[in-house]
C-alpha cells in the first residue's frame, strides 16, 4: 500500500514540476517578446533620427553614410515613410517589385498601423514624417511560439488524463475481476452442500417434481459461478447449436416469469451453428430477456427468433414495454448507464463485451418506440 501511495505521489510531483517547467517558459518568451520588440523599436527610433540628420545635415556625406550604415542594421524590419498627411514618401525592406503597387503598400502601411505605433519625426520648418513599421520574420515567428508551448502543454495535460483514466479504468476492471472469482469461488461452498441435501432429499422419496426443480435452480447457480469464474480471462469457443443454447435459456425465465407475459419462441431451423461459449452467451441472452420483462413492468408479449441467414445467424429479441428515444440507442451499452431505479447498469456493457469482443459479432438496437417496444438484434457468424 505505501509503495502504491508513493508511486501516485511521485507521479503528481512530476506533473506539477512538468506544468511549472513548462510555465516559465511561457513566461520567459512572453518576457524575451517584450525585450526583442522593444530592441527593434529602439532601432527604429535610430532610423527616424537619421532619416532627420539627413534632411538637415549640410554635409550629404556624412549623413548618407550614417544613414546607409543605419539602414544596413535593420534590413530584417519593414519600415514606410509617409508624410503628416499619410502620403507614402518611402519604403525600405520591402519586396522591391510588390513596392512598385501602391496598393499593396496602403494595405501594408494599415498592417504597421496595427501592429506598431508609429515614430514622428520633427523637422526645423514644422514639418512631420512618420515611420511605420511592420515585425521583423523573427518577431512574428516568436509571435507563434508561445501558442505552440500551449498546444504542447494542452496535449501533455491530455495524454496524462488519458493515463489516469485509462490506469484508474485498468485497477477498478482488475477489482471487478477480483471480486467476480472470489465470488465463483465462495458460492462454490454452498453449491456443494446443496447437492449433499438433494441426494438425501432423493433417498427420503421426496415428491420428484420438486427435487426436479431445485436441481435445475443448483444448476443455475453453478452455471452463474462459471461466468464469474471467466471474467477477465479468455473463454473457449466451440462449435455448438445456438438454437438449443438460447431455447434452454429462454424456457428457464419463461418458467420463472409473470403468467401475464406471453413468450414466443421462433426459429427458422432447429440446429444452427456457430463457435461460441454456451454459459456466456446464455448470459447475453438471459440479461436481454430480463430486460424486456422489466420494460414491460411483468405484462405484454416477449418473442425470441432466431433466423439462418446465408453468413450468419440473426436472434432479436423484442417486447412491448416502455420502449426508448433513439439517443439511449448507444447509451444503454456503457458501463453504469441504467433507467432503472436499483441496478448497476452492466448487463447490457457486459452482452456487449461478450459478443463483440468475445464471440466476434454484433449486438445493437434495431428498433424501439416510446411506449410501444424495443428490439435488440445479435448476429454471429456461423460455421
Amino acid at each position: 500500500m505505501n509503495f502504491l501511495t508513493n508511486s501516485t505521489f511521485f507521479k503528481r510531483v512530476a506533473i506539477f514540476i512538468s506544468l511549472v517547467i513548462v510555465s516559465l517558459i511561457l513566461w520567459n518568451t512572453y518576457i524575451f517578446f517584450k525585450r526583442f520588440k522593444i530592441d527593434e523599436r529602439a532601432k527604429i527610433e535610430i532610423v527616424a533620427s537619421a532619416i532627420k540628420e539627413f534632411s538637415e545635415n549640410s554635409d550629404l556625406n556624412a549623413s548618407f553614410n550614417l544613414e546607409t550604415k543605419v539602414f544596413e542594421k535593420i534590413k530584417n524590419i519593414p519600415m514606410i515613410l509617409t508624410d503628416e498627411n499619410g502620403v507614402i514618401i518611402d519604403s525600405r525592406n520591402i519586396d522591391s517589385l510588390k513596392a512598385k503597387n501602391r496598393n499593396y503598400l496602403k494595405e501594408r502601411l494599415l498592417s504597421m498601423k496595427n501592429q506598431n505605433k508609429p515614430i514622428e519625426i520633427n523637422f526645423l520648418e514644422n514639418n512631420k514624417q512618420y515611420v511605420y513599421y511592420g515585425d521583423s520574420d523573427l518577431l512574428n515567428k516568436l509571435t507563434y511560439y508561445p501558442l505552440a508551448l500551449v498546444l504542447i502543454l494542452m496535449l501533455f495535460l491530455s495524454v496524462v488524463y488519458l493515463f489516469y483514466s485509462s490506469n484508474k479504468a485498468s485497477e477498478t476492471n482488475k477489482l471487478w475481476t477480483g471480486m467476480a472469482k472470489e465470488t465463483a469461488h465462495q458460492i462454490g461452498t454452498p453449491l456443494s452442500s446443496l447437492l449433499g441435501w438433494i441426494s438425501i432429499l432423493k433417498m427420503e422419496k421426496v415428491d420428484e417434481t420438486y427435487i426436479q426443480e431445485i436441481e435445475k435452480d443448483v444448476h443455475r447457480l453453478n452455471t452463474i459461478a462459471n461466468r464469474f469464474s471467466k471474467i477477465g480471462s479468455v473463454p473457449e469457443l466451440k462449435k455448438e447449436n445456438i438454437v438449443a443454447i438460447s431455447k434452454h435459456a429462454f424456457d428457464y425465465l419463461e418458467s420463472r416469469s409473470s403468467k401475464q407475459i406471453s413468450f414466443s419462441f421462433l426459429t427458422t431451423d432447429n440446429e444452427i451453428y456457430t463457435n461460441m461459449n454456451t454459459e456466456l452467451f446464455g448470459w447475453v441472452i438471459e440479461n436481454l430477456i430480463k430486460n424486456a420483462i422489466d420494460a414491460m413492468l411483468g405484462k405484454g408479449e416477449l418473442k425470441l427468433h432466431i433466423e439462418n441467414t446465408s453468413k450468419r445467424v440473426k436472434i432479436t429479441v423484442s417486447d412491448t414495454g416502455k420502449g426508448m428515444s433513439k439517443k439511449l440507442f448507444k447509451q444503454i451499452f456503457k458501463p453504469g448507464f441504467t433507467t432503472k431505479k436499483r441496478g448497476w447498469g452492466l448487463g447490457l456493457s457486459l452482452s456487449k463485451r461478450i459478443i463483440e469482443d468475445y464471440h466476434k459479432g454484433k449486438i445493437f438496437v434495431q428498433k424501439s418506440e416510446l411506449n410501444k417496444g424495443t428490439t435488440f438484434e445479435i448476429l454471429l457468424d456461423k460455421v
